[in-house]
């Protein structure tokens, strides 16, 4: 590895290491289910779990599972001898989700939901057979800019991505150790460390995806605030209550304590040029 992937790897690691201390995405006796897509996110989130398990002052264990889904042109050669080299526990599960995709998504429209909810529910009873209790997936910080402001501008609602929620079915963990770590530090990461990365023959074939269009416009506003990725990601984390409109937002910041003399009523708003010093961190 070049002086250039050590100081990325050293980044990396940290921040990955300080995510999952602070949420507490790991803990002993764990045993995760790492979500292999052949791309550039799993392969790094991968390599950073294989270095930071063995360093945990307790015992885990963990298993790549990688889904074939039956594209044309698929080629899974290159993962599966990348992963038997790393002496790591894997499976490749086969499940032809391509068809079941080209049959119900219409003409024009996007694939990605169908194929998503699909390799979603697989990856559950992967999980649960393998004896599972948390799922590790590769979303990076950019990721949940993308989502916050997709679901912002399209869905009219105030959500990202959190580095742990349990499932709807109470069954397991999803954790997102990289949810901190910035996608252009993972993309030269990747090419450092030359990863055999699996194109995807579906998604990436269609053009005019809105979450593209969040990424380029993200890209255009870092013109002039080169540091704005880093800014809405810390936004996140700093959530003033009194300035929103949702009640159960307001209800949650008292359970958490806020103002509780006012019990029951929507946290007051500053007094004129007095800042507001209320935060809560919402996680799902």
């Amino acid at each position: 590895m070049t002086p250039a992937g050590e100081r990325l790897e050293r980044r990396l690691y940290r921040t990955a290491k300080a995510t999952c201390e602070e949420h507490k995405l790991l803990a002993p006796g764990d045993r995760v289910l790492v979500a292999m897509s052949g791309g550039k996110d799993s392969y790094t989130l991968f390599h950073l779990l294989q270095k930071l398990v063995p360093r945990l002052p307790f015992q885990l264990s963990f298993i790549a599972v990688h889904l074939d889904q039956q594209q044309p042109g698929y080629d899974g050669a290159p993962l599966r001898s990348f992963l038997e080299a790393s002496h790591a526990e894997f499976e490749i599960v086969s499940e032809d989700t391509y068809s079941v995709v080209i049959d119900h998504v219409k003409e024009g429209a996007t694939y990605c939901s169908l194929c998503s909810r699909l390799r979603r529910g697989i990856l559950y009873g992967t999980a649960e057979r393998l004896g599972c209790n948390k799922i590790a997936l590769g979303h990076h910080r950019d990721d949940g800019l993308e989502t916050f402001m997709l679901n912002l501008f399209y869905a009219g609602k105030l959500q990202a991505m959190p580095a742990i929620y349990r499932t709807d079915d109470n069954k397991f963990d999803v954790i997102r150790p990289l949810v901190d770590c910035a996608e252009r530090d993972i993309a030269a990461f990747s090419r450092e460390m030359d990863f055999p990365i699996l194109p995807c023959n579906l998604c990436g074939s269609q053009d005019g995806l809105k979450r593209d269009k969040m990424t380029a416009l993200l890209d255009e506003l870092e013109t002039d605030n080169p540091n704005l990725r880093a800014i809405m990601a810390n936004a996140l984390r700093n959530i003033r209550p009194s300035h929103l409109n949702d009640r159960d937002v307001a209800r949650a910041w008292f359970a958490a304590g806020g103002d509780s003399s006012r019990e029951g009523k929507a946290p007051p708003a500053p007094a004129e040029g007095e800042p507001n010093k209320t935060r809560l961190r919402l996680v799902k």
